[in-house]
């Protein structure tokens, strides 16, 4: 689950299974605990078009052929490792069909503000210039 309003279903996500090189001593060896958990933004129907569109132009650096791919291999357990690179999808998706943020409205300062900050200005000068010392000594 994406979030509230998108959710992907299992058979859209491709699981493959290897061995890792993490922790877990000699069972590394035989376990094959590291998940590459695979996802067609492409081709996907769980996300509306825009939010596709968004997606695609997010990650457009990290697709291949329109499928992102996540591995995970910090954990020993097989399962822990497809929690965690669900997990990591789900945050990825979610940042990237994440509408962008309201245009900066352009503001201006006070005349208040303005006056008050030459002020400032003006006094840091003087004081600056009464620490010098006289031309000559």
């Amino acid at each position: 689950m994406i979030s509230e309003h998108v959710v992907i279903p299992g058979s859209e996500l491709r699981e493959r299974f290897s061995r890792s090189s993490g922790p877990g001593g000699q069972g590394v060896n035989t376990a094959d605990s590291r998940v590459e958990l695979s996802y067609d933004v492409e081709r996907s129907h769980a996300l509306s078009e825009p939010q596709r569109l968004r997606a695609l132009a997010q990650l457009a650096n990290r697709l291949v052929d329109g499928v992102i791919t996540i591995a995970a291999s910090e954990h020993r357990a097989q399962l822990a490792n497809r929690e965690a690179a669900r997990e990591r999808l789900a945050a990825l998706l979610r940042a990237a069909i994440a509408p962008p943020p309201a245009p900066r409205r352009p503001t201006k300062m006070s005349k208040g503000a303005h006056a008050r900050r030459l002020q400032s200005k003006r006094h840091r000068s003087l004081t600056k210039q009464s620490r010098r010392t006289p031309p000559g000594d």
